[in-house]
């Protein structure tokens, strides 16, 4: 991707706030314009003092005026930093609302490539680049092209021959300003990379902290730590080192230059040529052009971290969500409303008894599809190397289904391709009747509450984590479904009961706690597909048997999903699905598959004789 394919990714931004934009630019001109006037009255002042012949209010009025001219430089550096400034920090707010908003679409394939550390570096410091950039980099870049402009006409009207000595070194150092900026890339964006990986290391020790002080594997992650600081204070440190060789030898240059306009100027001055007055006006404006000079490198080096930032930025943008969501074919009829018109939308209930959607195509329940059918349905994470392998089953509307295998048999690859977090292949799995990969994803997810093996739980009380998945809710529905998900004895005895404050990923909670909580977050959306992946395996028995017995008698008519590894838990499920080696090996009532004498009757067998 070249460089105008990057700078794309702002121009909505830019147009969205190019008026501010106009206003900063034109207070800052406003200021260059009377930053460049001073040293004028600065040479009036000198040549009336150094002349003799001069009365005192005359000097005051030079000075009342420069005074002047100083506030309105002030007023308008406030400006231009009000509105460039401003206008990058709400880029930089608007660019990393973008970057989450993308994030949050991507497959989570996408997150097992790519590492959490990574992103939060792209989402600050990068993001934080481009900013600079945008403000002080397009500040330096503009201040420095109309200094230097203004000022190189000035001296040159005003001294041609000493101002031809004077820009003798602009040429080397315009070739320094070029080289540098080709190196500082480099150098930064291994800057970057190596923080993404500092911030790896530092996230992942926090998040497996458990892990880490079970092992006392403090020491292990300290010495990690320390390397990978150090490998990001070396690569900062080379871009110091550049900063530090650069800077100084375009002042050294710069001072150059002032040696030059002293020594030719005062010549000059000597000869009549010009008076003091033009000398100090024309040293004041090679001072003031140093600036310039220091700004081009500033604005190298801010612009192509910001590039360089912005490239790992789009990195991001760009990747699109493998399995985009499909469109959602319209019916050729629908059903209808007491008023005649179709209906567009189902009427939805408060709290946890939400009404079922009913597919619009249908004329009758006997026309209905399975729910779910899979016709030789494979999948592979890697070609050639298949998880799942030519599985056909179907699920109808209702029916309580259990999975059942050894571990890695592919049970959670299989219930995670239903709502798409894995995208199975085309033709292979159908919901209703219409391939998953033509519905909508955030339609296709809404007929799913799941449940998932790892109990993800955030930083907020226990009724916010239970009501995750609705937008309005009443406490007698969070109380009700906690009591279903037997967690109302637990949160009876929390201090601050539903209103009780957990810790990062349920850190304060225990195992078991932490699954009923998921339970209940999946049920009490009241899904018309639940799926609990493996959701009692922290659970005692009589806890297990109380949640159960809640899915198997109130969930009548709804489907019901539950993988686990305890044969107790499936016993009363309407089929059966044991998956070995990725092949459907059993399929059929707990009953049946005890007859077989099968994988499942001797691991229930052998379960039984353990309890």
């Amino acid at each position: 991707m070249n460089k105008n394919n990057e700078l794309r990714t702002l121009y909505p931004y830019i147009y969205t706030y190019r008026f501010r934009y106009i206003a900063g630019l034109f207070f800052l001109i406003v200021v260059d314009g009377a930053q460049m006037i001073i040293p004028q009255f600065t040479r009036k002042a000198i040549d009336l003092i150094s002349s003799g012949d001069f009365q005192l209010p005359q000097v005051i009025i030079l000075c009342t005026t420069m005074v002047g001219i100083m506030l309105v430089i002030a007023g308008g550096r406030f400006l231009w930093r009000y509105f460039l400034h401003g206008s990058s920090r709400r880029i930089e707010a608007g660019l990393r609302q973008q970057l989450f908003s993308h994030l949050l679409t991507l497959n989570w394939d996408f997150y097992e490539k790519n590492k959490i550390g990574d992103l939060l570096a792209r989402s600050t410091n990068d993001i934080g680049a481009v900013r600079m950039a945008i403000g002080w980099g397009l500040v330096a870049g503009i201040d420095g092209i109309v200094m230097t402009t203004v000022i190189l006409i000035i001296i040159f009207m005003q001294d041609t021959g000493t101002a031809f000595f004077a820009i003798l070194p602009l040429p080397l150092i315009t070739l320094l300003i070029i080289l540098f900026g080709s190196a500082v890339g480099k150098r930064f964006k291994k800057a970057q990379e190596t923080y993404s990986k500092l911030s790896d290391t530092v996230q992942e020790t926090f998040a497996g902290i458990h892990v880490v002080k079970s092992f006392t594997q403090e020491s292990f992650f300290i010495k990690k730590f320390a390397q990978d600081n150090e490998e990001y204070q070396d690569a900062n440190m080379a871009v110091v080192r550049l900063h530090g060789a650069f800077f100084p030898l375009i002042s050294f240059l710069a001072g150059i230059t002032t040696l030059i306009v002293m020594l030719a100027g005062g010549r000059n001055v000597i000869l009549g040529i010009i008076s003091a007055g033009d000398l100090v006006a024309l040293l004041s404006y090679i001072q003031m052009l140093i600036w310039p000079m220091l700004g081009a490198g500033f604005t190298v080096n801010m612009v192509q971290r910001g590039i360089v930032s912005l490239r790992r930025i789009n990195e991001v943008l760009t990747t699109v969500p493998q399995g985009a969501a499909g469109t959602f074919m319209p019916c050729t009829h629908s059903e209808k409303g007491d008023s005649g018109e179709p209906l567009q939308e189902s009427a939805r209930l408060e709290g946890w008894q939400q009404a079922l959607r009913i597919s619009a195509c249908a004329t009758d329940r006997e026309s209905l599809p399975p729910l779910i059918e899979l016709r030789n349905f494979s999948f592979a994470y890697k070609e050639n190397k298949h998880v799942l392998n030519n599985i056909s089953l179907t699920i109808d509307e209702g029916a309580h289904l259990g999975i059942f295998g050894r571990t890695g048999a592919g049970k959670s690859t299989l219930i995670k391709t239903f709502p798409r977090i894995l995208d199975p292949p085309r033709g292979t799995l159908f919901i209703e009747g219409r391939d998953v990969r033509d519905w909508d994803l955030q339609e296709l997810r809404a007929l799913f509450g799941i449940s998932p093996q790892d109990s993800q739980l955030f930083s907020d009380t226990i009724e916010n984590n239970i009501a995750y998945g609705l937008d309005n809710w009443e406490r007698e529905d969070i109380e009700a479904i906690a009591a279903r998900a037997a967690l109302d004895n637990d949160v009876r005895n929390f201090k601050e009961g539903l209103d009780t404050l957990i810790g990062e990923r349920g850190i304060t909670l225990s195992g078991g706690q932490k699954q009923r909580i998921t339970i209940a977050r999946a049920m009490i959306v009241n899904p018309k597909i639940l799926i609990l992946d493996d959701s009692f395996s922290a659970l005692d028995a009589e806890t297990e048997k109380k949640i159960l017995r809640f899915i198997y008698e109130e969930r009548i008519g709804k489907t019901t999903i539950i993988i686990s590894h305890r044969t107790f838990a499936l016993r009363n499920a309407d089929a059966i699905a044991v998956l070995d080696g990725g092949l459907l090996a059993e399929y059929g009532a707990h009953e049946e598959l005890m007859r077989q004498d099968g994988y499942y009757a001797k691991t229930a067998k052998l379960q039984q004789l353990s309890s």
